[in-house]
Protein backbone atom coordinates (compact mmCIF):
# COMPACT_ATOMS: atom_id res chain seq x y z
CA UNK A 1 0.00 0.00 0.00
CA UNK A 2 1.37 3.36 -0.72
CA UNK A 3 1.96 5.46 2.44
CA UNK A 4 0.09 8.74 1.00
CA UNK A 5 -3.13 6.88 1.00
CA UNK A 6 -2.54 5.59 4.36
CA UNK A 7 -3.98 8.71 6.74
CA UNK A 8 -6.91 8.81 4.22
CA UNK A 9 -7.98 4.76 5.23
CA UNK A 10 -7.31 5.17 8.98
CA UNK A 11 -9.99 7.74 8.88
CA UNK A 12 -12.32 6.27 6.87
CA UNK A 13 -11.93 3.15 8.83
CA UNK A 14 -12.64 5.81 11.96
CA UNK A 15 -15.09 6.64 10.74
CA UNK A 16 -16.85 3.48 9.84
CA UNK A 17 -16.42 2.23 13.24
CA UNK A 18 -17.87 5.54 15.10
CA UNK A 19 -21.00 4.87 12.37
CA UNK A 20 -21.74 1.26 13.55
CA UNK A 21 -21.29 2.09 17.31
CA UNK A 22 -23.52 4.84 16.96
CA UNK A 23 -26.20 3.00 14.94
CA UNK A 24 -26.04 0.29 17.96
CA UNK A 25 -25.66 2.70 20.84
CA UNK A 26 -29.33 3.13 22.80
CA UNK A 27 -30.66 5.97 22.01
CA UNK A 28 -30.56 8.23 25.29
CA UNK A 29 -33.89 9.75 24.54
CA UNK A 30 -36.44 6.92 25.21
CA UNK A 31 -40.06 8.29 24.55
CA UNK A 32 -42.40 8.08 27.94
CA UNK A 33 -44.81 5.42 27.63
CA UNK A 34 -48.01 6.58 25.55
CA UNK A 35 -50.90 7.36 28.33
CA UNK A 36 -53.60 4.39 29.10
CA UNK A 37 -56.45 7.08 30.31
CA UNK A 38 -57.24 9.50 28.10
CA UNK A 39 -60.34 12.37 28.09
CA UNK A 40 -59.74 13.14 31.72
CA UNK A 41 -59.83 9.18 33.09
CA UNK A 42 -62.96 8.55 31.52
CA UNK A 43 -61.45 6.36 28.43
CA UNK A 44 -59.00 3.51 28.26
CA UNK A 45 -56.48 3.78 24.79
CA UNK A 46 -58.08 1.09 23.57
CA UNK A 47 -61.66 2.17 23.76
CA UNK A 48 -60.79 5.46 22.32
CA UNK A 49 -58.89 3.53 19.42
CA UNK A 50 -62.71 2.07 18.47
CA UNK A 51 -63.58 4.99 16.18
CA UNK A 52 -61.58 5.79 13.13
CA UNK A 53 -61.80 7.37 10.60
CA UNK A 54 -60.53 4.42 8.06
CA UNK A 55 -56.77 6.08 7.92
CA UNK A 56 -55.17 4.88 11.43
CA UNK A 57 -52.66 6.73 13.15
CA UNK A 58 -51.36 7.16 16.74
CA UNK A 59 -54.45 8.14 19.21
CA UNK A 60 -53.65 11.51 21.07
CA UNK A 61 -56.03 13.67 22.95
CA UNK A 62 -56.33 17.60 24.10
CA UNK A 63 -58.23 17.97 26.96
CA UNK A 64 -60.28 21.05 28.26
CA UNK A 65 -62.12 22.38 31.35
CA UNK A 66 -64.30 25.30 31.57
CA UNK A 67 -66.14 26.97 34.95
CA UNK A 68 -69.81 26.32 34.19
CA UNK A 69 -72.65 29.18 34.58
CA UNK A 70 -75.14 29.77 37.46
CA UNK A 71 -75.69 26.20 38.98
CA UNK A 72 -73.99 24.54 35.70
CA UNK A 73 -70.56 24.20 37.24
CA UNK A 74 -69.43 20.83 35.16
CA UNK A 75 -67.36 20.72 32.07
CA UNK A 76 -65.01 18.95 30.69
CA UNK A 77 -63.85 18.23 26.99
CA UNK A 78 -61.74 15.64 25.26
CA UNK A 79 -60.81 15.67 22.02
CA UNK A 80 -59.20 12.91 20.44
CA UNK A 81 -56.85 13.22 17.48
CA UNK A 82 -54.77 10.95 15.31
CA UNK A 83 -51.98 11.43 14.18
CA UNK A 84 -50.72 11.67 10.53
CA UNK A 85 -48.28 8.64 8.79
CA UNK A 86 -47.30 11.56 6.31
CA UNK A 87 -46.89 15.09 8.48
CA UNK A 88 -47.20 16.65 11.92
CA UNK A 89 -50.35 17.66 11.31
CA UNK A 90 -53.40 15.48 13.51
CA UNK A 91 -56.88 15.25 12.62
CA UNK A 92 -59.55 15.02 14.69
CA UNK A 93 -61.64 11.95 15.25
CA UNK A 94 -64.48 12.61 18.20
CA UNK A 95 -64.91 15.13 20.91
CA UNK A 96 -65.66 13.57 24.69
CA UNK A 97 -68.44 16.01 26.75
CA UNK A 98 -68.98 15.62 30.17
CA UNK A 99 -71.09 18.64 31.29
CA UNK A 100 -74.11 18.84 33.93
CA UNK A 101 -77.39 19.88 32.63
CA UNK A 102 -80.98 20.91 33.69
CA UNK A 103 -82.82 18.12 31.96
CA UNK A 104 -82.62 15.15 30.53
CA UNK A 105 -82.72 15.64 26.64
CA UNK A 106 -84.10 11.78 26.33
CA UNK A 107 -83.10 9.92 22.86
CA UNK A 108 -82.77 11.02 19.45
CA UNK A 109 -84.73 10.24 16.64
CA UNK A 110 -83.49 6.86 15.08
CA UNK A 111 -81.29 6.12 18.25
CA UNK A 112 -80.66 2.42 20.26
CA UNK A 113 -80.49 2.71 23.93
CA UNK A 114 -77.41 2.08 25.16
CA UNK A 115 -78.02 -1.09 27.04
CA UNK A 116 -79.04 -2.88 30.77
CA UNK A 117 -77.60 -0.43 33.45
CA UNK A 118 -77.07 2.54 31.45
CA UNK A 119 -79.98 5.28 30.41
CA UNK A 120 -78.93 6.92 27.09
CA UNK A 121 -78.71 6.26 23.68
CA UNK A 122 -76.48 6.13 20.77
CA UNK A 123 -76.88 6.67 16.99
CA UNK A 124 -73.55 5.73 14.74
CA UNK A 125 -71.89 9.69 14.94
CA UNK A 126 -73.49 10.56 18.56
CA UNK A 127 -74.20 9.19 21.77
CA UNK A 128 -75.23 10.22 25.21
CA UNK A 129 -75.16 8.37 28.67
CA UNK A 130 -76.96 10.01 31.70
CA UNK A 131 -75.28 9.48 34.83
CA UNK A 132 -77.40 8.17 38.35
CA UNK A 133 -78.69 11.13 39.77
CA UNK A 134 -76.18 11.36 42.61
CA UNK A 135 -73.17 12.22 40.43
CA UNK A 136 -74.22 15.49 40.04
CA UNK A 137 -73.98 16.56 43.69
CA UNK A 138 -70.74 14.57 43.98
CA UNK A 139 -69.10 16.93 41.30
CA UNK A 140 -70.16 19.89 43.25
CA UNK A 141 -73.03 20.74 40.51
CA UNK A 142 -76.59 22.21 41.71
CA UNK A 143 -77.65 20.70 38.58
CA UNK A 144 -79.73 17.46 38.22
CA UNK A 145 -78.18 15.21 35.57
CA UNK A 146 -74.39 15.03 34.27
CA UNK A 147 -73.78 13.93 30.74
CA UNK A 148 -71.74 12.64 29.17
CA UNK A 149 -71.93 12.96 25.00
CA UNK A 150 -69.77 11.66 22.19
CA UNK A 151 -69.73 13.55 18.90
CA UNK A 152 -68.05 11.46 16.10
CA UNK A 153 -68.59 12.93 12.72
CA UNK A 154 -66.46 10.42 10.80
CA UNK A 155 -68.65 7.68 11.61
CA UNK A 156 -71.74 9.33 9.94
CA UNK A 157 -73.57 7.23 8.11
CA UNK A 158 -73.64 9.54 5.20
CA UNK A 159 -70.10 9.50 4.58
CA UNK A 160 -69.55 5.00 4.49
CA UNK A 161 -66.28 5.13 6.00
CA UNK A 162 -68.21 2.73 9.14
CA UNK A 163 -71.57 0.32 8.41
CA UNK A 164 -74.24 1.49 11.13
CA UNK A 165 -74.07 -1.74 12.76
CA UNK A 166 -70.31 -1.00 13.78
CA UNK A 167 -70.80 2.57 14.28
CA UNK A 168 -73.45 2.27 16.77
CA UNK A 169 -71.48 -0.55 18.71
CA UNK A 170 -68.40 1.66 18.76
CA UNK A 171 -70.20 5.16 19.99
CA UNK A 172 -72.23 3.02 22.43
CA UNK A 173 -69.46 1.70 23.89
CA UNK A 174 -66.84 5.00 24.05
CA UNK A 175 -70.08 6.62 25.90
CA UNK A 176 -70.62 3.81 28.27
CA UNK A 177 -66.93 3.52 29.46
CA UNK A 178 -66.81 6.57 29.98
CA UNK A 179 -69.81 6.54 32.17
CA UNK A 180 -68.70 3.90 34.01
CA UNK A 181 -65.58 5.06 34.83
CA UNK A 182 -67.32 8.31 35.91
CA UNK A 183 -69.33 6.57 38.17
CA UNK A 184 -66.23 5.16 39.80
CA UNK A 185 -64.66 8.24 40.17
CA UNK A 186 -67.33 9.86 41.60
CA UNK A 187 -69.19 7.41 43.43
CA UNK A 188 -72.70 7.34 42.52
CA UNK A 189 -73.43 4.24 40.97
CA UNK A 190 -77.09 4.13 41.02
Amino acid sequence: MDKKWLPLTVVLGAAGVAAVTASLWPDSKEKPPLPQTLCHGALSRQTAELIDDGKGGEVSTEEWESPGKGDLKVFKGCGVMRANPDSDYRRGTFNLIIADARYDSGPRKNSVPLGPGFTGWALPEEAEAVLPAGCAARTGSTARYITVTLIAPSQAEEKGLVDRDTALRNSAAVVREAATNLVKRYGCAA
